[in-house]
């Protein structure tokens, strides 16, 4: 299967043609998704009658995703397609226009040919609901693919597709992009439009921290999906000599475990980038405070989750205490960019662990064994609250193998709006480490 911008190109030059393409790409889920269950919503006809639209000059030439069969997570808002966020109640739940997302990935060229599984609500790191099932692992059935957009990436890791599109709040595009092996952008909060990801039945505002965010099979893809979809051009940066860098790395959370194997792998990475001159740092006094951050995150997460109902102790936060949050979050914001006048990059874990085994109990009450010891899993959130809080960019990248052949993602944390930086910086790691 060729990558979304190989295909874009080989559509434009006549090598093939849009219909060609889609109908590839049905004929690979066709033939896989019945042992993964990701695309959980086909709308072949639809995407063939598109493509034929695109072969007959329907989309310019020099459309950037001309051609590029997509699915796409199952709570956008597509026309025609039910979005029920995994809710049975929902399940009749009929979109009647395309989100902001999925018109410029139309308006780019891109044929969308299905949609892929989702946790109910959105609100678990695996992809299980009673409307359509679980979506296994495409590298191990026994795991999790990850979530919330953990069909996205089996999708994508089981090539079905060259491009996603999923969304972020709690580590939703960036650990299912590393428990399969793929790529996942988080992007600075509030440069994708949010318009047509909205909890099913209601046109709500902007969620506190939510994002949209592309998803790929390499870098270069990622940075094209991430230009299609943003409301304003993101500065484009080159990040070709290693030597130029300065680089944080952060190992382990210091109120969230990482097995041996993850520490060892940020190590590496970091050893990697040394050898090709840039400084790497392993501590850094002061740091931004991790356990306050992580603490203000989870309350933060909750409430905007809930939208402001009633938490475990029974008790609504107060608008006084949402404020009083909001001024927590902008100190930590100014922390962090005062970090990176310092440094490029800061690389972590994107989750403690690779790839969990499938777990239906409630968050709240599931435990995570790392090196054989238990730890609770919803710490875990804390990696990726590093940079969700401070509403930074983070681009999730695969780098190495671990136990059981499955794959190590880590992320790479940048400044506000450098989105690009932070592709960068990740392609040059991926590279490094395979060098």
């Amino acid at each position: 299967m060729m990558g979304a911008l190989q295909t874009a190109a080989a559509v434009r030059s006549g090598e093939t043609t849009a219909l060609e393409q889609v109908e590839a790409a049905i004929a690979r889920i066709e033939a896989g998704n019945g042992a993964i269950n990701a695309v959980v919503v086909k709308d072949y006809d639809r995407a063939c009658e598109q493509a034929r639209a695109i072969d007959a000059g329907g989309v310019a030439k020099d459309a950037p995703l001309l051609g590029v069969p997509m699915t796409v997570k199952e709570s956008y808002a597509v026309a025609g397609l039910p979005a029920t966020w995994g809710y049975a109640e929902h399940a009749g739940a009929i979109s009647h226009a395309d989100a902001v997302a999925i018109q410029r990935l139309k308006a780019a060229g891109a044929v969308i040919v299905g949609k892929t599984n989702v946790p109910t609500g959105l609100i678990d790191l695996q992809s299980n609901n009673p409307v359509y099932g679980r979506t296994l692992n495409p590298l191990n059935h026994e795991r999790s693919p990850g979530g919330s957009s953990g069909g996205a990436a089996a999708s994508l890791a089981a090539g079905f597709v060259p491009a996603e599109i999923g969304s972020d709040i709690g580590g939703s595009i960036r650990t299912p992009a590393a428990f399969c092996g793929v790529w996942g952008h988080k992007p600075t909060y509030g440069v994708i439009a949010p318009e047509g990801h909205n909890f099913p039945g209601t046109d709500s505002a902007r969620v506190a921290l939510g994002v949209m965010g592309p998803m790929a099979r390499d870098a270069d893809d990622l940075a094209a999906l991430l230009d299609v979809l943003t409301d304003f051009p993101l500065p484009r940066v080159e990040v070709r000599d290693p030597g130029a860098l300065s680089i944080l790395i952060l190992p382990e959370h210091p109120v969230a475990r990482a097995s041996a194997e993850m520490k060892r792998t940020v190590e590496l990475v970091g050893q990697v980038f040394e050898r090709a001159g840039a400084e790497v740092e392993r501590t850094l006094d002061p740091f931004p405070d991790l356990a306050a951050q992580h603490a203000n995150y989870i309350k933060m997460l909750l409430t905007a989750l809930s939208r402001g109902a009633p938490g475990p102790s029974g008790q609504a936060m107060s608008l006084a205490d949402w404020f009083a949050l909001q001024d927590e979050q902008a100190r930590c914001i100014r922390t962090w960019q005062a970090l990176f006048r310092n440094y490029d990059a800061v690389i972590a874990p994107v989750f403690g662990a690779t790839a969990f085994p499938h777990d239906d109990t409630p968050t709240d009450k599931r435990v995570l064994t790392i090196e054989g010891e238990p730890t609770p899993f919803g710490v875990q959130f804390a990696y990726a609250g590093l940079a969700t809080f401070p509403n930074l960019p983070a681009t999730s990248v695969p780098v190495a193998t671990g136990s059981e052949d499955m794959p190590i993602g880590l992320q790479v944390i940048g400044d506000l709006y450098q989105d690009h930086k932070t592709i960068a910086i990740a392609a040059l790691a991926h590279a490094l480490m395979r060098s």
